[in-house]
């Protein structure tokens, strides 16, 4: 049995002070003072009978004990969040779900699945948002997201998620249409031009990077770091700018003869595209739905 000490706010400020790392910034988050979010903490270790985190001057560290709360505080939190939604479902006439799409899936994929799930369930409300893998996955598991689309993250940014994958995709470099490097297949002599680079929060950052050392470039003069496809998409045709970037952005772009993509081998980039969901939580009416809407949006596609 829960010992009936132990809140809800207890466990909603130990995730956020775990996610943050850190007191202050998790005292910012929830709009309370440092004392109450300290205190709050206190409270959930005495009721627990054990530490949960470790201070230092550089925040906080869980321990052993703590690893284990957060991830089934994170699950619980979750389920709570989607039992909620559910029942504010039940009580309408349509169903709702948030989508979370990486930029390649928003540009490409998603709208089409869209407009089948439209079809299928009309008067569904859909909220789509995009962004970064990290910051995706993160309002996924804590329930403010029913579903993510986009590249397979690293195994730390996968904890309690489940992924099916949909299809294979592989970073472009691409550049406006009739760039003087058209023509050009050797990553060497792109190192010198310049060039926007996916930021470190992107999840194509490890395997750009891979790509790159092993054609033995380590350092790159004219490199631009951002996430944003209206900027990397003006930039690249308004200045000459090189594009490194998922095939699925520029994929309509390229289509419409507005981009090309340069014959340049960026096969160590290729990764997983595919749907994430909460582990161990069963899929709602609407969410399978989309799902089976994602996979002919797929193979209409012709993405395998």
């Amino acid at each position: 049995m829960i010992d009936r000490r132990i809140k809800l706010r207890h466990v909603e400020t130990f995730v956020e002070i775990a996610r943050r790392g850190s007191l202050k910034e998790a005292a910012r988050a929830l709009n309370l003072t440092q004392p109450a979010v300290s205190r709050t903490l206190k409270e959930l270790e005495q009721a627990l009978g054990t530490t949960l985190m470790a201070r230092n001057r550089g925040g906080v560290s869980l321990t052993p004990q703590g690893e284990v709360f957060r991830q089934h505080g994170d699950i619980a939190l979750a389920a709570l969040g989607q039992a909620v939604r559910m029942a504010d479902q039940s009580s309408a006439q349509s169903g709702s779900i948030a989508v979370g799409a990486l930029p390649s899936v928003a540009a490409h994929v998603l709208p089409r699945a869209l407009m089948t799930l439209a079809a299928r369930a009309p008067g569904t409300q859909v909220r789509v948002t995009d962004g970064p893998h990290g910051y995706l996955v993160e309002q996924l598991r804590t329930g403010e997201l029913d579903i993510v689309v986009g590249r397979l993250g690293a195994p730390d940014t996968m904890r309690g998620l489940s992924f099916t994958q949909l299809y294979t995709e592989h970073v472009v470099i691409a550049a406006a249409a009739g760039h003087p490097l058209a023509g050009c297949s050797h990553l060497a002599d792109l190192a010198a031009h310049p060039i926007i680079y996916p930021s470190e929060d992107a999840a194509i950052r490890p395997l750009v990077d891979r790509q790159f050392l092993a054609a033995g470039i380590s350092t790159l003069p004219n490199r631009t770091e951002a996430i944003s496809h209206a900027f990397g998409r003006s930039m690249t045709l308004e200045t000459g700018t090189l594009w490194l970037i998922s095939q699925g952005v520029v994929a309509n772009d390229v289509a419409a003869g507005h981009l090309i993509v340069l014959p340049v081998d960026m096969s160590l980039t290729a990764g997983p595209v595919g749907i994430m969901t909460r582990a161990e939580e069963d899929a709602s009416p609407i969410m399978r739905l989309l799902r089976s809407a994602l996979f002919r949006a797929v193979d209409g596609l012709n993405l395998g």
